[in-house]
């Protein structure tokens, strides 16, 4: 018996996006379902037998979704909200899935009548959408109730695991776990809103026992369920369900093999849990935990396979082949060939499709990375390395790309390394403590009480993308270009200026994206061509890659915030990207510490501040959307995140004057639990997003006497309804009542670029006729 390579996932978006547009094309009515379930089954066969080709052993089914696959399992339980009005009996299409993770056309729209604008919603909003663990994924979270019930209603498993035996592939299914899907899932029961939802345990065994079997039936060999909760904080009733579940369905597999994976974190003190899990095979994420597997080692169990993820599903960087291959014999030797499997560290869903389309990389740093396809390979090098089967020059091969990044003069720049090397405490606060700077501001900039402004962009309409398309392709020139965008910022302005906002900002209208920007015009940072992950549904990211280190040679913004400010008497608010949330949404070097990269950002930036200061851009605004999506999973973690993430935005903000006010934005979010972080960034102003939640965001604020000046959101940006002065005014009046008035500002819950001019301009008209009722 040999070594084999085991796949947890694979892209499920098409190497050029072919399931994107397909998917919209059916939304927007363009195609028939027929059409669009036959792009599906396209793309799930060019996988499949590029998986095959390869040479990949264990392939996954049921990994594919056409828009999430957590919603899969949901429709496969037939646990759909009742809202959706699902006849009983029905079988679950592709239409109910949308319906569950769309809603309706109108969906969440507020009633015209002011008095019920808060509370009369329609019947059929989307379900809940959040982050899958600490990944930039989404997935639409399951409801659950006292009454819930679970039965067999889709055969989506089954149809794809018949597709793939077709083929000649007999595929390994790939179910999410049962606790993993209760643990996921949130109780929306008015009735009984403290329903433990794992007594429904019992009821959804069932109908994965019936899954099982069928499964069983139709010849599938493995099942691989994912129960990535083992890198989390369990208590008893989470351990103890995990035990009774598996041995449930361990019966009811028969002859049929069940593998458990977890992934993105350490066991510790689940470890004992997991081993003695009752099933044929564990999988255990490498490049994750890898520190802890000399422990799961000598504690693993005699009568299982260990799956060991050495290949990183979550980052781009290519393999290095020496230390997996060392990690690989040493589980050999403790478990032997024939119970040892080669995998991705996860599903490789997080990671773009193939290399092969990148044409304009760079030679050296496309020779540093691995996408899904390249992946496939890497697994199957590193079984046939340990097998003795492997040609002679694959090792040396990948030795040289290791050795070539290691050294690279692209990657490593002496003079950033010394500025960080020569980072000060000093460096990190500022001149004074905010209440001297609110003096000091006030003085300067003159506002009224209640000031009003936006997050930072205004529409970015059809005709501004097709210019910087037109821009980049050379079919305009660069005058002409800026001319354009000049003329954006002069009507934008004008605008503001005529309704009264208090302090402006340009729009934004030379951006693509509020990371791809600053990666642009940042050295250490490249762009690939094809290189998308989904984010949810149909929304594709293309993330910036780190991959040296990070300087600013030359200002990024400050030539459109001088010329905007030329066209007003308000203070112009200049508008960057933290150095945390540029961390966060990029593919980041894997040979520094993040807090380290985060921390050169913020240099970074600090130069684009200053910069900013000097040309009179008064007010600048350093956005941090994704501060709380960094947090680690395992609460014991969180400090050390909190302390360098702090550290890298008061990098970026504080080389300025007592008199310049900085401002940040949070998108929505749970501040209670990090409040105390978010008061030591110690910016002037933060703006968040509180009117979906009727402002109860801000007791969090109010609780911990958040000392500095709030904007909450006074509307919701992602709907195209226009709000009312008088729902706007309301919730501002609720706030007065948590905040002091002096300390408040009036402003939308986020940017505005994917909202129509039509909606904008009546929507910020009646926001700041809130501000001016509010000052009365």
């Amino acid at each position: 018996m040999s070594v084999k390579s085991n796949v947890l996932g694979y892209p499920r978006i098409g190497a050029k996006r072919e399931l994107k547009k397909a998917t919209e094309k059916y939304w927007k009515g363009r195609i028939t379902l027929e059409e669009l379930k036959q792009v599906g089954r396209d793309i799930r066969k060019t996988n499949w037998l590029k998986q095959k080709k390869a040479g990949i052993d264990l392939i996954p089914v049921n990994d594919f979704s056409f828009y999430d696959q957590v919603l899969d399992m949901s429709c496969i339980l037939g646990n759909i909200p009742k809202r959706f009005e699902v006849a009983k009996g029905d079988n679950l299409d592709l239409d109910t899935a949308f319906l569950v993770a769309r809603g309706t056309r109108d969906v969440a729209t507020l009633a015209e009548d002011e008095k019920d604008c808060q509370t009369n919603k329609i019947s059929t909003f989307a379900s809940e959408m959040t982050k899958w663990f600490d990944t930039n994924y989404h997935f639409i979270v399951p409801e659950f109730s006292a009454d819930t019930t679970f039965r067999l209603a889709s055969a989506k498993v089954f149809d794809e695991f018949q597709e793939a035996k077709d083929l000649g592939i007999n595929a390994k299914p790939v179910l999410i776990g049962p606790l993993t899907y209760l643990t996921l899932g949130k109780v929306q029961d008015k009735a009984n809103p403290d329903y433990d939802r794992f007594e429904l345990l019992d009821r959804l065994l069932d109908v994965y026992e019936e899954i099982v079997g069928k499964l069983g039936e139709q010849g599938a060999e493995w099942i691989q369920f994912d129960e990535p909760i083992f890198a989390l904080d369990l208590n008893d009733v989470q351990k103890e369900g995990l035990n009774n579940a598996y041995t449930r369905l361990k019966k009811a597999a028969g002859n049929t093999k069940l593998i458990v994976t977890t992934y993105f974190g350490e066991l510790r003190d689940n470890l004992s849990s997991f081993c003695s899990l009752p099933v044929d095979g564990l999988h255990y994420d490498v490049t994750r935990a890898g520190n802890e597997l000399d422990q799961l080692l000598n504690v693993f169990p005699e009568d299982k396979v260990l799956s060991l993820g050495v290949i990183d599903g979550r980052n781009i960087w290519k393999n290095d082949y020496t230390s997996s291959i060392a990690t690989l014999r040493k589980a050999k030797d403790k478990v032997g060939s024939d119970r040892l499997w080669v995998g991705t560290s996860c599903s490789l869903l997080h990671s773009p499709v193939t290399l092969d389309n990148e044409t304009e990389l760079d030679t050296d740093l496309k020779n540093w990375l691995a996408f899904a396809d390249q992946k496939l390979v890497e697994a199957v090098d590193l079984a046939n390395i340990v097998n003795g089967t492997a040609e002679d020059n694959i090792l040396q091969n990948n030795q040289v790309a290791i050795e070539s990044r290691r050294q690279s003069t692209k990657i490593h720049n002496q003079e950033v390394k010394k500025r960080y090397a020569a980072i000060k405490e000093s460096d990190y606060a500022r001149q004074a403590v905010f209440e001297k700077r609110k003096v000091e501001q006030a003085e300067k900039l003159h506002l009224p009480a209640y000031p009003t402004t936006t997050i930072g962009s205004f529409p970015q309409t059809k005709e501004v993308r097709q210019a910087r398309a037109d821009w980049k392709k050379g079919t305009i020139s660069n005058e002409e270009y800026d001319a354009f965008i000049k003329e954006e910022i002069r009507k934008c302005i004008s605008f503001q200026d005529e309704i009264g906002i208090d302090v402006p900002v340009h729009g934004e209208f030379e951006r693509n994206d509020m990371v791809e920007y600053f990666g642009e015009n940042l050295e250490g940072f490249a762009f690939t061509q094809h290189g998308w992950v989904q984010s949810y549904g149909s929304r594709y990211v293309k993330p910036p890659v780190i991959f040296g280190d990070v300087y600013r040679a030359k200002p990024m913004t400050t030539y459109w915030s001088e010329y905007a400010q030329t066209l007003t008497d308000k203070p112009m608010k200049g508008m960057l990207t933290g150095p945390v949330t540029i961390l966060q949404w990029s593919f980041v070097r894997d040979d520094q510490p993040r807090s380290q990269t985060a921390y050169q950002i913020g240099l970074a930036i600090r130069d684009e501040v200053v910069d900013l200061e000097k040309v009179g851009i008064a007010v600048i605004q350093i956005d941090e959307p994704a501060f709380r999506e960094g947090l680690p999973l395992r609460r014991s973690d969180w400090d050390d995140y909190l302390n360098w993430a702090v550290k890298a935005f008061r990098l970026s903000s504080c080389g300025v004057r007592n008199d310049t006010q900085i401002h940040t934005h949070m998108c929505y979010s749970e501040f209670n639990d990090i409040i105390e972080a978010i008061a030591d960034l110690d910016a002037d102003v933060i703006t968040i997003e509180t009117s979906r939640s009727n402002m109860e965001l801000l007791d969090a604020f109010v609780n911990f006497k958040y000392p500095n000046e709030i904007g909450p959101g006074v509307y919701d940006i992602h709907s195209p309804r226009v709000p009312h002065t008088k729902e706007m005014t309301n919730l501002m009046n609720k706030a007065k009542e948590l905040i002091p008035g002096d300390n408040l500002w009036v402003n939308p819950d986020c940017g505005l670029k994917t909202r129509q001019w039509e909606e904008v301009k009546p929507s910020l008209a009646n926001m700041v006729e809130c501000a001016r009722q509010l000052r009365g």
